[in-house]
């Protein structure tokens, strides 16, 4: 299994229903990985693996709406779908106001869970690349003096560079020399773009 690949994380307390859906999503060239608790899932799981979680609601133990909690809390984002017996509606509706991208009922049309686990693995890579994206952000984030941080707030903050130098106690023209670092180390080519990259990599509120 290349786990390079995205994933399809299932968690079902049936295993009729874990080893079915093993076989149609592997049948047509989807890695799958099974579980039958969310604590066996939560003790494998690595967050940086790009996939979705096939979850159903309803599970002795921990129940599916408990480790959706668990994973928001841990900041993890991950497409998931529901997947519920027809009593467990309620706990369905109540999963997706949680996050949960769909939910289904059992039993299911096997091509309408492909469609949907399809349509969640494109929003995963979605996630996938933004998390990429704040990773390079970070980094230029980080390369940046303490002196050119504290330029680049005032400059997404729409100081002028005559403000930032009158109370950074510096000149204009220092204040221009970290602005342009500040630019060029971000990879920034306006102070829009800025701000958007501060934004991303949780700079500026």
């Amino acid at each position: 299994m290349n786990q390079s690949e995205p994933t399809v994380f299932v968690v079902d307390d049936d295993l009729a229903v874990l080893k079915s859906l093993s076989f149609l999503l592997k049948s047509v060239g989807i890695n799958a990985e099974t579980y039958p608790t969310v604590q066996d899932f939560l003790d494998s799981y690595d967050s940086t693996r790009l996939g979705c979680l096939v979850l159903d609601v309803r599970m002795p133990g921990m129940s599916g709406l408990e480790l959706q909690e668990i994973l928001q809390k841990r900041k993890i984002d991950i497409p998931i779908i529901i997947i519920t017996g027809h009593g467990d509606v309620q706990m369905a509706v109540q999963a997706m106001k949680r996050g949960a991208v769909d939910f289904i009922e059992k039993p299911f049309n096997d091509q309408l869970l492909l469609d949907r686990i399809q349509i969640a693995l494109a929003k995963a890579a979605q996630i996938g690349q933004r998390q990429i994206e704040r990773k390079v952000v970070a980094e230029h984030l980080s390369s940046l003096t303490s002196r050119e941080r504290e330029v680049m707030d005032f400059v997404i903050s729409g100081e002028l560079n005559k403000n930032i130098a009158r109370k950074l106690k510096l000149s204009q023209k220092t204040v221009e020399f970290h602005r342009a670092n500040v630019m060029k180390k971000m990879k920034a080519d306006s102070v829009a773009e800025l701000v958007t990259l501060a934004i991303h990599a949780g700079a500026k509120q």
